[in-house]
Order: C-alpha cells, then structure tokens, then sequence
C-alpha cells in the first residue's frame, strides 16, 4: 500500500535558546486523514515543534513544507493562511459571547449592514454539525456549556477555515472518560474527512486509542516515526526515556536490606485522599525515616499527589492523620506548621525568587514558618545559611550573590538547604535532580539517603526510573492520575518491572502487574527470611 503525500513536512528543523538547543535537526511529517500523537518527556521538544508549526516561533535551519511548498511562518497568522489550525490545553474562547460567535470569530458572515448575525450563525450551526454537534444551539451563552463541549467548540471555530491541519494540545487533561470519548469520536470524523490530526497527551492509554502513527522526540531530538501497530507500550516508554532494557537490567541499586515493621503507626497516613481532575482518590502511608518514591511518566499524578500531601493544593476528598492524629492542611503553610516541608518540580517558577540573595533564599521558609512579626535574629540566620551552603558545597560562596546567577544544580541546592533548615520530619522532593550536572544529582541523592538514614521521612520524585529504584525502600507507581500500584523495594525490582506495570494497557491490568510485582518481592522477602533462620 503506497502512504499518501505528507500534507507537512519538517524538514531538519533547529531552533537555538540561550544555552540550550531545543530541537536539533528534528524531522517530521504529517500524512492526511491520519492521528498522528508526538511523545516524549518534559523538554523533549514537544511544545518547541509545535509552535514551530504554528508560527510561534521560526526555525533556526531546515524548512517547513506545507502542500509540497516551502513556507516561511512570521506568525500565527501566517501558519493559519496556511491551513494549520491549533487547540490548545487551556480553551483559548470568550465566555461572554454566544457559541456561534466563538464559532465564527474573525469570520463572521458579513454584508452592506456590517455583521449578518443571521447567516453568521446558520454557518455557525453548519460547522457544529460537521463536528457532530449539531444539537448545540449556536445563539446561546458559551458559559452556558460544560468544558467538554467548549473544547469541540474551540475545534469547530478552527475548522471553519477548512483547515487541513489540525493540533490538538493535550486536549483531554480537564477530561473524563465519557467527555474523553466524545472528543474522540470528533477526531475520527475529522480524521475520516481527510484532515492531518497532531495529537498531543501523556495518557498513554489516550494515545492507544486514538493514534495511527507516534513519533517520539527526546532531549529535543527525533527518536523516532512509528506506526502505532509496530510500536507496543513498553517499547515506546523506552524510546522515551532513552533506556533500553538490557541498560536498565544494568542499573545498581543501594537498596535499605532491613525489614520495618509496617504494624507501627505511621508518621503520615492518608486515606482517600484526592482532588477532582488531578489525582484518584489514594490511600498512602509514610513511616518515619522511609524513602516513598514516586514513578510514573508525565502527567502521571505524581506531582498533583504529593502538592496534595503537602497542603499546596486542597484536596476534595479523603483524611490525613500525622502520627494517628487527624489534621487538616489546606495551605503550604499549614502544611509546613505539622513539620511538611515541600520542594517544588518547578525551580525557577515555583522555588527560587530570583531577585533575592542566597541568603534570603535559604531563610524564606524558616521566616515563614515562626511568622513574619517573629524576625529571626542576625546570628541564627548567619549560622544556618552557613550551615547549609557549606553542607553543599554551594558555588560561588557568596551568600549575598543574587540567586539567578548562580547554575540550576547550585540554585537546586540552595533549595534543599530552605527547607531542611525548617528541620521537618517529612521532606517532599519533586524532581530535584532535573536539569542539573552529574555531580549535582550525586550529592542531592547522597543527602537524601543520609536524611532518612537520620529518621526523616522523604517523598522522592523523579521522571528517571533508575533513581527512584536506586534510593526508593517503597515505590508507589502511577499512571492516568490514579494510584496503579506500590511495591517494596527488593532485588526483584527494577527500572524494568516498574516500566512494565506503567505501560500495561489499562489501569486494572496494571494493578495485576503491579500486585503481582509486590507478590515476588514478598516471596523473595521470605526465602532470604528461611535461608537467615536456617543458617
């Protein structure tokens, strides 16, 4: 069977940032009547081609072909004239206005008179019912719909053009299942009509189910085109993390040998806890001086559930006990009075406040902690900040450097000095070797085994597979925002094993996968017990 003619074509695209090369001699293409679904981690270059394509941002080398033409996009604008539509995550719509004049935004029907509102939404009411949609009564309220349907609206009005591109951005994040499904039944009839569909989203089952092709980029450069046939899940997540198995079988692994008793009350225990639209509701328990790692790819729930165990978010459903006592925590900074202390994934948005020395840096959370009347006194800021930069071996030791200047992995430590010095007895870590040299990432793992190993309770998350095994004692695996399984660590645990229950098809058969990895670990667990007592 011969492939159609690519509608758009990369061809060897790179685009260059300041200190970091974003896509690096990336091809790619886009065949009609196709779902074609880009994968790849945080910073694969996933949202850098995107806005290539849309005009957002223009390509260092290489070309863009679209209909067999070189095109040179200044906007998107251009990119749209162009027959490239775009739909992104957040609905880009004006609640104020009625369906049908989102629908027809910018391409409203007019005559002598200005605006014919009448033909305006007849059109409006043709486009909704080529999307299937025309139950939708185009003169009523946008507001007046739920987020779903807003979402089909947004990609009626981009196809109003009759666009022969279409990019959907992670379309479903703000989706149920049964939402999920509608939207895809849109796709299909899109995709059946001839249109070339970029479909982008970390739901791996989404992907599945949706896609004909994938291709998968990786630290900003092309892996790979696959046909979704040719290309099964673990293989993909492979592709995506730049590991094949034989190199995971290789990793080593500093595994904690003693056995703790799970009777005890543990420090922090959490029943049902969840928030709608970002994490299942979850039953957790953390004891004191235990390392939990979290696995799972992006958008997996592993930072929507530990924003909800630290206070950051407000949680819907569930109770929370410290030490069997009930508590609430409904900000950081209840969280950070019961002694939680939580390192955001998002250093340069969420941690670090640029404009402010090392030194200010360091002290935010201590500050926070005793009150903002309750200044702490010259000398004890003196001694911490001391303290903590000399721990790790912070560079340039400056501590009135303004803290930009400084490299990630410095400005990643002096994060983890804020919130030690707040002495908590549970220190949540979301991502904090990413983006950092090797040396940085082997202290930062060094001190997170030495933490635990002085009885502090740590919640370690991390995109690479290989460091949660390697300094994980309990591993909770999650995929699809839910809770799919949780094993203690053991020999029989690797990067491996985990991978298999997050690319199992769905979530109950990765709960199988995932009970039966937690099955051969305790009869593992056994054996070492009955060889101990006959030796």
């Amino acid at each position: 069977m011969i492939e159609p003619i690519a509608i758009v074509e990369v061809r060897n695209a790179s685009i260059t940032f300041p200190g970091v090369k974003a896509l690096d001699d990336v091809s790619f293409r886009l065949l009609p009547g196709e779902v074609h679904t880009l994968m790849g981690e945080n910073g694969a270059g996933k949202s850098t081609l995107i806005k290539a394509l849309t005009g957002v941002y223009q390509i260092d080398s290489g070309e863009i072909v679209v209909a067999g033409q070189v095109r040179h996009f200044n906007g998107t604008a251009s990119a749209q004239a162009a027959g490239i539509s775009t739909v992104y995550q957040e609905v880009n719509l004006c609640t104020n206005l009625t369906i049908g004049e989102n629908v027809m935004l910018g391409h409203e029907v007019r005559d002598w008179t200005g605006i014919n509102w009448r033909k305006t939404h007849a059109k409006a009411s043709e486009a909704l019912a080529r999307m299937g949609l025309g139950d939708l009564d185009p003169r009523a309220p946008l507001s007046s719909i739920s987020i779903a349907l807003q979402q089909l609206v947004a990609i009626s009005r981009a196809m109003v053009t009759d666009s022969k591109v279409l990019i959907l951005d992670e379309p479903t994040s703000s989706l149920d299942a049964n939402e999920v499904e509608v939207l895809f039944d849109v796709i299909r009839r899109l995709r059946d009509q001839g249109v070339a569909i970029l479909f982008v989203s970390h739901f791996l089952d989404q992907v599945y189910a949706i896609s004909d092709r994938i291709t998968v980029l990786r630290n900003g450069a092309f892996v790979g085109e696959y046909l979704k046939r040719d290309l099964d899940r673990t293989q993909l997540i492979s592709k995506m993390i730049g590991k094949d198995f034989e190199s995971l079988k290789a990793l080593g692994s500093n595994r904690q040998t003693q056995q703790r008793d799970r009777s005890v009350t543990p420090l922090f225990s959490a029943e049902d806890l969840g928030r709608k639209g970002a994490i299942e509701p979850t039953d957790l328990d953390i004891h004191a001086g235990e390392v939990v790692g979290f696995a799972g790819l992006l958008g997996a729930g592993r930072t929507e559930l530990a924003r909800l165990i630290a206070g950051a978010d407000k949680s819907d459903t569930g109770t929370i006990r410290l030490r069997g006592k009930k508590v609430s925590l409904n900000s950081p900074v209840a969280g950070l009075a019961h002694g939680i202390a939580y390192s955001t994934e998002s250093r340069r948005d969420d941690g670090i406040v640029g404009d402010l020395s090392v030194r200010e840096n360091i002290m935010l959370a201590v500050q926070a902690r005793r009150g903002w009347f309750r200044r702490v006194p010259a000398r004890e800021v003196d001694q911490l900040v001391k303290t903590y930069m000399e721990r790790f071996s912070v560079r340039p030791n400056d501590p009135d450097r303004p803290i930009r200047l400084l490299s990630g992995g410095n400005q990643q430590k002096v994060l983890l000095g804020r919130w030690l010095a707040t002495n908590p007895d549970l220190l949540l870590l979301d991502e904090p070797t990413r983006g950092i040299d090797v040396g940085a990432k082997a202290d930062i793992q060094e001190t997170v085994a030495e933490l635990a190993e002085g009885g502090m309770s740590v919640v370690f998350v991390s995109s690479e597979l290989e460091e949660v095994v390697r300094l994980s004692e309990r591993i909770v695996i999650l995929k699809d925002h839910q809770k799919v399984g949780e094993v203690v660590n053991g020999p029989e645990v690797t990067a491996e094993s985990i991978v298999s229950v997050i690319a199992s098809e769905s979530g109950d058969q990765a709960e199988k996968t995932a009970g039966a990895l937690a099955e051969e670990v305790a009869t593992g667990e056994a054996s070492a017990d009955q060889e101990g007592s006959a030796s």
